[in-house]
Protein backbone atom coordinates (compact mmCIF):
# COMPACT_ATOMS: atom_id res chain seq x y z
CA UNK A 1 0.00 0.00 0.00
CA UNK A 2 1.32 3.47 -0.76
CA UNK A 3 2.07 5.50 2.42
CA UNK A 4 -0.48 8.46 2.63
CA UNK A 5 2.23 10.99 3.10
CA UNK A 6 5.30 12.31 1.50
CA UNK A 7 7.04 13.25 4.38
CA UNK A 8 7.19 12.21 8.30
CA UNK A 9 8.16 13.98 11.27
CA UNK A 10 11.31 14.43 12.60
CA UNK A 11 11.68 11.57 15.16
CA UNK A 12 8.80 9.57 14.11
CA UNK A 13 8.44 6.25 13.39
CA UNK A 14 5.68 6.19 10.69
CA UNK A 15 5.26 2.88 8.94
CA UNK A 16 7.25 0.99 11.13
CA UNK A 17 4.02 -1.71 11.31
CA UNK A 18 2.64 -0.95 7.85
CA UNK A 19 1.59 2.08 6.05
CA UNK A 20 -2.09 1.30 7.10
CA UNK A 21 -1.26 0.44 10.71
CA UNK A 22 -3.33 1.58 13.50
CA UNK A 23 -2.32 0.15 16.61
CA UNK A 24 1.54 1.77 16.67
CA UNK A 25 3.87 0.39 19.19
CA UNK A 26 1.16 -1.67 20.83
CA UNK A 27 1.81 -4.19 17.74
CA UNK A 28 4.71 -5.31 20.30
CA UNK A 29 2.32 -7.12 22.75
CA UNK A 30 2.35 -9.42 21.35
CA UNK A 31 1.05 -13.74 22.25
CA UNK A 32 4.86 -13.76 23.60
CA UNK A 33 4.23 -10.71 25.89
CA UNK A 34 0.74 -12.08 27.00
CA UNK A 35 2.71 -15.21 28.89
CA UNK A 36 5.21 -12.94 30.01
CA UNK A 37 2.29 -10.99 31.64
CA UNK A 38 0.80 -14.29 32.85
CA UNK A 39 4.53 -15.49 33.99
CA UNK A 40 3.88 -12.47 36.94
CA UNK A 41 0.90 -13.92 38.58
CA UNK A 42 2.04 -15.68 41.30
CA UNK A 43 -0.47 -14.73 44.22
CA UNK A 44 -3.41 -14.26 42.27
CA UNK A 45 -4.16 -11.25 43.75
CA UNK A 46 -6.01 -8.44 42.09
CA UNK A 47 -5.65 -4.59 42.15
CA UNK A 48 -8.75 -2.27 40.19
CA UNK A 49 -6.40 0.54 38.47
CA UNK A 50 -9.50 2.68 38.45
CA UNK A 51 -10.77 5.59 39.82
CA UNK A 52 -14.87 5.87 40.68
CA UNK A 53 -15.66 7.08 37.21
CA UNK A 54 -17.12 10.04 39.05
CA UNK A 55 -14.06 11.38 40.08
CA UNK A 56 -12.21 14.16 40.01
CA UNK A 57 -15.39 15.90 40.43
CA UNK A 58 -17.31 18.70 39.00
CA UNK A 59 -15.16 20.72 36.31
CA UNK A 60 -12.78 22.60 38.27
CA UNK A 61 -9.33 20.04 36.87
CA UNK A 62 -10.87 20.50 33.12
CA UNK A 63 -13.70 23.08 31.66
CA UNK A 64 -14.41 20.85 29.03
CA UNK A 65 -14.97 17.05 30.24
CA UNK A 66 -18.62 16.65 32.00
CA UNK A 67 -18.59 14.39 34.84
CA UNK A 68 -20.62 11.27 34.74
CA UNK A 69 -24.35 11.84 35.10
CA UNK A 70 -26.89 8.95 35.17
CA UNK A 71 -30.65 9.08 33.77
CA UNK A 72 -33.53 6.96 34.30
CA UNK A 73 -34.03 4.56 30.92
CA UNK A 74 -37.02 5.80 28.61
CA UNK A 75 -40.16 3.79 28.59
CA UNK A 76 -42.14 2.30 26.31
CA UNK A 77 -46.16 1.47 25.48
CA UNK A 78 -48.30 1.19 29.05
CA UNK A 79 -44.76 2.56 31.13
CA UNK A 80 -44.28 4.97 28.43
CA UNK A 81 -43.52 8.53 30.93
CA UNK A 82 -43.01 6.98 33.43
CA UNK A 83 -40.10 8.07 35.99
CA UNK A 84 -37.27 6.59 38.53
CA UNK A 85 -34.31 4.30 38.17
CA UNK A 86 -36.44 1.12 38.73
CA UNK A 87 -40.03 0.26 36.76
CA UNK A 88 -42.19 -2.77 36.88
CA UNK A 89 -43.67 -4.72 33.92
CA UNK A 90 -46.61 -5.00 35.72
CA UNK A 91 -48.05 -1.19 34.56
CA UNK A 92 -47.84 -3.44 30.80
CA UNK A 93 -49.35 -6.74 31.74
CA UNK A 94 -50.19 -7.72 35.34
CA UNK A 95 -49.01 -11.52 35.51
CA UNK A 96 -45.72 -10.35 34.93
CA UNK A 97 -43.42 -10.20 38.41
CA UNK A 98 -39.57 -8.40 36.97
CA UNK A 99 -38.75 -5.39 38.34
CA UNK A 100 -36.08 -3.62 35.81
CA UNK A 101 -32.93 -1.24 36.36
CA UNK A 102 -31.48 0.09 33.29
CA UNK A 103 -30.07 3.87 32.90
CA UNK A 104 -28.82 6.40 30.47
CA UNK A 105 -25.33 7.64 30.96
CA UNK A 106 -23.77 11.01 29.91
CA UNK A 107 -20.25 12.06 30.66
CA UNK A 108 -16.67 12.54 29.08
CA UNK A 109 -15.22 9.23 27.55
CA UNK A 110 -12.10 11.17 29.24
CA UNK A 111 -13.08 12.61 32.07
CA UNK A 112 -12.01 10.05 35.09
CA UNK A 113 -9.15 6.89 34.28
CA UNK A 114 -9.00 6.51 30.63
CA UNK A 115 -7.27 5.97 27.52
CA UNK A 116 -5.67 8.26 24.98
CA UNK A 117 -6.24 6.57 21.52
CA UNK A 118 -4.33 7.76 18.48
CA UNK A 119 -7.21 10.11 17.21
CA UNK A 120 -6.43 12.05 20.67
CA UNK A 121 -3.51 14.21 19.22
CA UNK A 122 -2.55 15.29 16.03
CA UNK A 123 -0.63 17.83 14.86
CA UNK A 124 -0.53 20.84 11.71
CA UNK A 125 2.68 19.21 9.79
CA UNK A 126 3.23 19.34 6.33
CA UNK A 127 3.01 15.50 5.30
CA UNK A 128 2.63 16.78 1.61
CA UNK A 129 5.66 17.88 0.57
CA UNK A 130 3.75 21.03 -0.91
CA UNK A 131 4.60 23.80 2.02
CA UNK A 132 1.41 24.10 3.09
CA UNK A 133 0.65 22.45 7.06
CA UNK A 134 -2.56 20.24 7.30
CA UNK A 135 -3.93 18.60 10.21
CA UNK A 136 -2.73 14.82 10.55
CA UNK A 137 -2.57 12.07 12.53
CA UNK A 138 -0.40 9.08 13.20
CA UNK A 139 0.80 7.12 10.40
CA UNK A 140 -0.79 10.18 7.88
CA UNK A 141 -4.39 9.78 9.39
CA UNK A 142 -5.89 12.97 7.79
CA UNK A 143 -8.34 15.22 9.16
CA UNK A 144 -11.53 15.48 7.73
CA UNK A 145 -11.06 12.53 5.66
CA UNK A 146 -9.73 9.75 8.12
CA UNK A 147 -11.07 11.78 11.07
CA UNK A 148 -13.97 13.77 11.14
CA UNK A 149 -15.34 16.42 13.71
CA UNK A 150 -19.18 15.82 13.63
CA UNK A 151 -21.47 18.76 12.60
CA UNK A 152 -22.47 21.31 14.55
CA UNK A 153 -26.03 21.52 15.67
CA UNK A 154 -26.67 25.33 16.36
CA UNK A 155 -30.28 24.61 17.89
CA UNK A 156 -28.69 22.38 20.61
CA UNK A 157 -30.60 22.77 23.85
CA UNK A 158 -27.54 22.06 25.69
CA UNK A 159 -23.67 23.18 24.71
CA UNK A 160 -22.57 19.36 25.28
CA UNK A 161 -25.11 18.20 22.25
CA UNK A 162 -23.48 21.23 19.46
CA UNK A 163 -21.40 18.59 18.11
CA UNK A 164 -22.79 15.81 17.08
CA UNK A 165 -21.60 12.70 15.47
CA UNK A 166 -17.72 13.08 15.98
CA UNK A 167 -16.35 10.34 14.58
CA UNK A 168 -12.37 8.98 15.12
CA UNK A 169 -12.33 6.69 12.11
CA UNK A 170 -9.43 5.16 11.18
CA UNK A 171 -7.67 6.31 15.06
CA UNK A 172 -10.44 5.40 16.94
CA UNK A 173 -10.29 3.32 20.51
CA UNK A 174 -12.16 0.62 19.26
CA UNK A 175 -8.89 -0.79 17.62
CA UNK A 176 -6.82 -1.16 20.82
CA UNK A 177 -10.52 -2.61 22.41
CA UNK A 178 -10.31 -5.62 19.57
CA UNK A 179 -6.84 -5.88 20.24
CA UNK A 180 -7.11 -6.33 24.06
CA UNK A 181 -4.35 -4.46 26.15
CA UNK A 182 -3.14 -7.09 27.82
CA UNK A 183 0.04 -8.17 28.95
CA UNK A 184 3.57 -7.56 31.04
CA UNK A 185 3.70 -4.40 32.97
CA UNK A 186 6.13 -2.51 34.31
CA UNK A 187 5.73 0.23 37.22
CA UNK A 188 8.22 2.54 38.27
CA UNK A 189 8.09 4.29 41.57
CA UNK A 190 8.29 7.93 41.21
CA UNK A 191 6.18 8.46 44.53
CA UNK A 192 8.64 6.51 46.58
CA UNK A 193 11.77 8.78 45.00
CA UNK A 194 10.42 12.40 44.86
CA UNK A 195 7.61 12.09 46.71
CA UNK A 196 4.37 14.00 46.22
CA UNK A 197 5.48 17.20 44.38
CA UNK A 198 5.78 18.84 41.59
CA UNK A 199 8.72 17.50 39.44
CA UNK A 200 9.42 17.09 35.56
CA UNK A 201 11.27 14.10 35.68
CA UNK A 202 13.43 13.99 33.05
CA UNK A 203 15.82 11.49 31.23
CA UNK A 204 19.13 11.52 33.79
CA UNK A 205 16.37 11.48 37.02
CA UNK A 206 14.39 8.62 35.73
CA UNK A 207 17.76 6.56 35.09
CA UNK A 208 18.41 6.74 38.53
CA UNK A 209 15.04 5.70 39.76
CA UNK A 210 15.29 2.79 37.27
CA UNK A 211 18.92 1.97 38.56
CA UNK A 212 18.02 2.02 42.01
CA UNK A 213 15.02 0.00 41.65
CA UNK A 214 16.95 -2.39 39.83
CA UNK A 215 14.00 -1.86 36.72
CA UNK A 216 14.80 -2.91 33.17
CA UNK A 217 11.78 -1.69 30.42
CA UNK A 218 12.03 -4.45 27.84
CA UNK A 219 10.55 -4.28 24.24
CA UNK A 220 6.48 -4.34 24.55
CA UNK A 221 6.36 -3.28 28.33
CA UNK A 222 2.98 -1.63 29.21
CA UNK A 223 5.18 0.76 31.49
CA UNK A 224 3.10 2.47 34.42
CA UNK A 225 3.88 5.58 36.30
CA UNK A 226 3.22 6.45 39.97
CA UNK A 227 3.20 9.78 41.51
CA UNK A 228 0.80 9.30 43.90
CA UNK A 229 -1.63 12.54 42.19
CA UNK A 230 -4.60 10.06 41.78
CA UNK A 231 -4.39 8.91 45.01
CA UNK A 232 -4.34 12.46 46.42
CA UNK A 233 -7.03 13.32 44.30
CA UNK A 234 -9.27 10.69 45.47
CA UNK A 235 -8.62 11.29 48.88
CA UNK A 236 -10.59 15.46 47.81
CA UNK A 237 -13.87 13.52 47.71
CA UNK A 238 -14.62 14.94 44.59
CA UNK A 239 -13.86 18.38 46.03
CA UNK A 240 -10.75 18.71 44.40
CA UNK A 241 -8.79 21.92 45.37
CA UNK A 242 -7.05 22.58 42.02
CA UNK A 243 -4.16 24.29 43.94
CA UNK A 244 -2.62 21.71 46.20
CA UNK A 245 -3.27 19.60 42.98
CA UNK A 246 -0.83 21.41 40.87
CA UNK A 247 1.71 21.58 43.61
CA UNK A 248 1.11 17.68 43.65
CA UNK A 249 2.86 14.63 42.01
CA UNK A 250 5.25 14.44 39.24
CA UNK A 251 5.56 13.92 35.88
CA UNK A 252 7.81 13.46 32.68
CA UNK A 253 9.79 16.33 31.09
CA UNK A 254 8.05 16.34 28.10
CA UNK A 255 10.97 19.18 26.69
CA UNK A 256 13.72 16.46 27.47
CA UNK A 257 14.68 15.03 24.04
CA UNK A 258 16.64 12.60 25.56
CA UNK A 259 13.85 11.42 27.14
CA UNK A 260 11.54 11.39 24.46
CA UNK A 261 14.33 9.50 22.54
CA UNK A 262 14.27 6.75 25.54
CA UNK A 263 10.82 6.14 25.48
CA UNK A 264 10.55 5.20 21.48
CA UNK A 265 14.44 3.16 21.93
CA UNK A 266 13.34 1.11 24.17
CA UNK A 267 10.21 0.39 22.62
CA UNK A 268 7.67 0.37 25.26
CA UNK A 269 4.25 -0.56 24.10
CA UNK A 270 2.32 2.16 25.92
CA UNK A 271 2.40 4.98 28.77
CA UNK A 272 0.37 5.29 32.09
CA UNK A 273 0.60 7.68 34.82
CA UNK A 274 -1.96 8.40 37.52
CA UNK A 275 -1.64 11.97 36.69
CA UNK A 276 -3.61 14.22 34.05
CA UNK A 277 -1.10 13.92 31.28
CA UNK A 278 1.81 11.73 31.52
CA UNK A 279 4.07 14.75 31.34
CA UNK A 280 3.87 17.79 33.04
CA UNK A 281 1.76 20.49 31.51
CA UNK A 282 3.45 23.90 31.57
CA UNK A 283 1.52 26.97 31.98
CA UNK A 284 1.17 30.10 29.41
CA UNK A 285 4.57 32.00 29.63
CA UNK A 286 3.78 35.46 30.41
CA UNK A 287 7.62 36.53 29.83
CA UNK A 288 8.47 35.50 26.78
CA UNK A 289 7.84 38.30 24.06
CA UNK A 290 7.90 35.71 21.21
CA UNK A 291 6.20 32.48 21.56
CA UNK A 292 7.93 29.49 20.15
CA UNK A 293 5.75 27.20 17.59
CA UNK A 294 5.51 24.20 18.58
CA UNK A 295 2.95 21.62 20.96
CA UNK A 296 1.96 22.65 24.43
CA UNK A 297 1.91 18.74 25.13
CA UNK A 298 5.23 17.39 23.53
CA UNK A 299 5.25 14.05 24.51
CA UNK A 300 1.73 13.60 23.57
CA UNK A 301 3.05 14.37 19.88
CA UNK A 302 5.80 12.60 20.62
CA UNK A 303 3.43 9.55 21.74
CA UNK A 304 0.43 9.83 20.00
CA UNK A 305 1.01 11.75 16.77
CA UNK A 306 4.93 10.36 16.32
CA UNK A 307 5.40 7.09 17.59
CA UNK A 308 1.99 5.28 17.98
CA UNK A 309 2.17 5.02 21.87
CA UNK A 310 -0.99 5.35 23.60
CA UNK A 311 -1.03 7.15 26.51
CA UNK A 312 -3.48 6.31 29.90
CA UNK A 313 -4.43 8.51 32.31
CA UNK A 314 -5.34 9.18 36.39
CA UNK A 315 -5.09 5.61 36.70
CA UNK A 316 -5.55 4.94 40.44
CA UNK A 317 -1.61 3.13 41.00
CA UNK A 318 -1.28 3.86 44.96
CA UNK A 319 -2.56 0.18 46.37
CA UNK A 320 -0.46 -1.84 43.69
CA UNK A 321 2.63 0.13 44.09
CA UNK A 322 2.69 0.08 47.49
CA UNK A 323 2.12 -4.12 47.10
CA UNK A 324 5.12 -4.42 44.43
CA UNK A 325 7.07 -1.83 46.79
CA UNK A 326 6.31 -4.22 50.06
CA UNK A 327 7.35 -7.18 47.47
CA UNK A 328 9.95 -5.83 45.85
CA UNK A 329 8.97 -6.73 42.26
CA UNK A 330 7.99 -4.23 39.40
CA UNK A 331 6.46 -6.27 37.34
CA UNK A 332 2.66 -7.21 36.33
CA UNK A 333 -0.36 -8.84 34.65
CA UNK A 334 -1.83 -5.70 33.39
CA UNK A 335 -5.43 -6.06 31.49
CA UNK A 336 -7.11 -2.75 30.69
CA UNK A 337 -9.16 -2.56 27.54
CA UNK A 338 -11.27 0.13 26.55
CA UNK A 339 -14.65 0.19 25.80
CA UNK A 340 -14.94 -1.10 22.15
CA UNK A 341 -16.97 2.28 21.13
CA UNK A 342 -17.04 2.87 17.68
CA UNK A 343 -15.92 6.61 16.34
CA UNK A 344 -14.61 7.36 19.94
CA UNK A 345 -11.20 9.82 20.26
CA UNK A 346 -10.79 7.98 24.33
CA UNK A 347 -12.23 5.69 26.60
CA UNK A 348 -13.16 5.24 30.11
CA UNK A 349 -11.25 1.61 31.26
CA UNK A 350 -11.33 -0.27 34.06
CA UNK A 351 -7.82 -1.82 34.15
CA UNK A 352 -7.04 -4.74 36.67
CA UNK A 353 -3.40 -5.41 38.15
CA UNK A 354 -2.84 -9.36 38.85
CA UNK A 355 0.30 -10.35 40.57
Amino acid sequence: MTPRWKHSPPGSHWGEFGPDDRLGRMNLVTPAKVRQGMAEVREGLTFCLSLPLDVPGGMALNGRRLPPRLYGTLRDGASQGVQGFCWSYASEDPNLTDVVCDEVMLMNTQYSTQWDSLAHIGSRFDADGDGEAEAVFYNGFRAGTDLHPGHTDAQAPQDWARYPDPNAGALGVANLAVHGAQGRSVLIDLDKHIGRQRVAVGYEQLMRILDADRIAVEEGDMVCLHTGYADTLLAMRKQPDVKHLHATGSGLDGSDARLLNWITDTRLACLVADNPAVELVPGPSLTRSTPLRGPRLPLHEHCLFKNGIHLGELWWLTPLAHWLRAAGRSRFLLTAPPLRLPGAAGSPVTPIATV
